[in-house]
């Protein structure tokens, strides 16, 4: 997603094309109700399949291909991970008119974390922590590139355009020039030194699931892949507060550089989102916003 860009109108997808997609390849399923899960996502309808499993669908062209990395990775990384992931029960193929790959995968319990509602953000902190840790550790080879995990650089053009769209938004009542000192301030830091880690990319509130105040699985790894450890800083700011922000900074032991280019991404990614999903998608502008807030303050 870019600023200045819309996405294409989503694939018309429904309870019947489910059913028939799994009836037409998963015939032992067939038999199982089907119901919509709400969700806030753009990319991917989600669907129950029964009480134990879920369908996963690409809505549009550009998140096909993120199910074909989560049926090839996803089953290799699981066994090195600390925290449970989605598993692939199946992998459909195209059919019924519909054009993409897609998966079923197992449910998995939980429900997003909400930010400035959380039960231990300590110990959240903490699980997070692991679960990044984890993930830099990995030493599989042949990883994809992570999306946004190049150079900050190669986000400066959308950044700054999303900041100029801000500005003309009264009702939003920004300091743009303080986010573009921050983001200045992200573009100045030294580069990762090293090699490219393991990321998943996109840390997101809604891609995280937790029960009794404790991360439970982490889901949606369509933009894994390896790249700048500062990617998987983005609960920093768009979910913990300030104490567990420390916690979690502590437990992986972020260096000033690190911090400032994680600050800068999240910031990024947050000033692209605002302006898209403001007047869409309530819970993606909230947290937009949160980012902002907790940016600016810790500044």
């Amino acid at each position: 997603m870019s600023t200045g860009q819309t996405h294409p109108g989503p694939h018309p997808v429904d309870d019947d094309l489910v059913r028939r997609l799994v009836a037409g390849q998963f015939p032992q399923w067939a038999a199982l109700p089907v119901e919509r899960f709400a969700s806030n996502g753009t990319v991917n309808a989600m669907y129950r399949l029964g009480d134990r499993m879920v369908v996963r669908l690409p809505l549009i062209e550009g998140g096909a291909g993120d199910v074909s990395r989560e049926q090839e990775w996803l089953p290799r990384l699981a066994p090195l991970l600390p925290t449970p992931i989605p598993e692939v029960l199946g992998a459909g193929k195209p059919a019924e008119g519909y054009p993409w790959p897609w998966s079923v995968h197992r449910w998995l319990v939980g429900r997003h974390p909400e930010e400035g509602a959380l039960r231990d953000p300590e110990l959240l902190a903490g699980d997070l922590a692991r679960f990044v840790a984890a993930m830099r550790g990995i030493t599989l080879p042949g990883a994809p590139v992570a999306h946004r995990g190049g150079p900050l650089t190669s986000l400066d053009t959308s950044t700054r355009a999303a900041i100029g769209e801000l500005r003309g938004i009264a009702q939003e009542d920004v300091d743009c020039d303080a986010l573009t000192a921050v983001w200045d301030d992200g573009l100045r830091a030294p580069d990762h030194e090293g090699p490219p880690v393991w990321l998943h990319a996109d840390l997101m509130p809604g891609n995280l699931l937790v029960d009794g105040g404790r991360l439970t699985a982490v889901i949606d790894f369509g933009c894994m892949g390896a790249g700048d450890p500062a990617c998987d800083l983005f609960p920093a700011w768009n979910l913990l507060p300030v104490g567990a922000r420390d916690v979690f900074r502590e437990a992986l032991g972020v260096d000033e550089a690190a911090w400032r280019r994680g600050r800068a991404r999240t910031l990024s990614q947050a000033v692209i989102a605002l302006p898209y999903h403001r007047t869409t998608n309530p819970a993606m502008a909230r947290n937009a916003r949160h980012v902002i807030r907790a940016v600016l303050g810790e500044g």
